[in-house]
């Protein structure tokens, strides 16, 4: 139960059914170390006050309620990934590698030696059984489904994970709130990453790792220098502005070589990538051995394209967009997608791009 309206309403839908509902919430991090500096953050999930909510909708619905410590465990599996990956030129997607290791790890561990029989979460998403082998799917309200952040689940942690939102839409989930007199009913959505609760991670990043490292280079696509910046890790793939260029036509973000220090730019022609590679791939089917045509998502808010996927002989994949993609970006992940299936994904670690430099 993460203190907002989703989590309360799964919890509260299945005390309504006749479970035997106990709810568990999440301590990931230290929120008074921020405070004591920055005042208070707003708009983040897993705050103190989304404890306070989590607890009173649990006494609300009469439910033994929980609160784990996990605040070690996140800063192995999640915060210093996030750090080490934008010190490494790549941008991070940490939700993911917190629903992998924190929710459907950890937490789920957790809830089976309390004997439970499954942990339920908010997410719109839903798992379908056929012949003893589970499917995750999208969620029925394409603009919530959350699919994509579920694809390192495995068949065994599906048996145990249950998404009884993912055949509703936002605004059903809000009417059973009402319905069901939930305090958290109006309550407004979660946007900045939990651990960044002013958004600034530049500031977050500088804090723990230092400034001044990573200065370096602004070069144009053949090299050529064009000027300054003060760390890599303020960049992404396809950003426009703050590069402080003057150049005929506008420039983005096309690469990043943490190595060299250098922030790589070109023109919008130069965003454009055939092919990526990924790392860390988790298969929700039997895992491919030959090539294969599906489609992939390489953000949250992408619609999935056509792609050639091709397993490699290190484990790694390949995958060939049918048509040229714009902001594939190293340290993301790409979700491959059957219909409304998710069969696989992956995290990006090389972009192919598809014109000549």
């Amino acid at each position: 139960m993460s203190g907002g309206v989703d989590s309360s309403v799964a919890a509260a839908l299945l005390k309504e059914q006749g479970c035997e509902v106990i709810g568990m919430t999440m301590q990931v991090w230290d929120y008074s170390s921020f405070t004591e500096k920055h005042g208070e953050g707003t708009g983040t999930c897993c705050s103190l006050d989304d404890v306070y909510d989590a607890r009173r909708v649990a006494e609300s619905l009469d439910i033994p309620f929980y609160v784990v410590n996990f605040e070690k465990q996140f800063e192995t599996a999640v915060i210093e990934p996030f750090c080490d990956d934008y010190f490494n030129g790549l941008t991070p997607n940490p939700c993911v590698l917190c629903n992998q290791v924190l929710k459907f790890e950890i937490l789920l561990r957790r809830a089976l030696e309390l004997q439970a029989d499954y942990l339920v979460t908010g997410h719109y998403a839903q798992v379908t059984e056929q012949n003893g082998r589970y499917a995750l799917r999208k969620g029925l309200d394409d603009n919530k489904d959350q699919s994509y952040f579920l694809f390192t689940l495995t068949q065994e942690q599906l048996q145990y994970v249950r998404f009884p939102l993912g055949g509703m839409t936002k605004e059903e989930v809000r009417g059973h709130a009402v319905r069901l007199g939930l305090r958290v009913a109006e309550k407004a959505e979660s946007q900045d990453i939990c651990f960044v609760p002013d958004g600034d991670y530049v500031r977050f990043l500088e804090e723990r790792r230092g400034a001044g490292t990573m200065n370096g280079e602004i070069v144009y696509v053949d090299g050529q220098v064009l000027g300054q910046h003060q760390g890599t890790y303020r960049y992404t793939i396809g950003q426009r502005r703050g590069l402080g260029l003057s150049w005929p036509q506008p420039l983005y973000v096309v690469g990043i070589n943490a190595e060299s220090h250098q922030v790589v730019v070109g023109e919008k022609r130069h965003l454009a990538v055939s092919a990526g590679h990924l790392t860390g791939v988790n298969w929700l089917i039997e895992p491919p051995t030959s090539p294969f045509p599906t489609t992939c998502r390489i953000r949250y808010r992408h619609h999935e394209v056509p792609v050639t996927v091709t397993p490699l002989e290190d484990g790694t994949v390949r995958v060939d967009f049918h048509e040229p993609q714009k902001g594939v970006t190293p340290g993301q992940a790409a979700v491959f997608y059957e219909g409304d299936a998710v069969i696989g994904g992956g995290w990006i670690c090389k972009a192919v791009l598809s014109v000549e430099q």
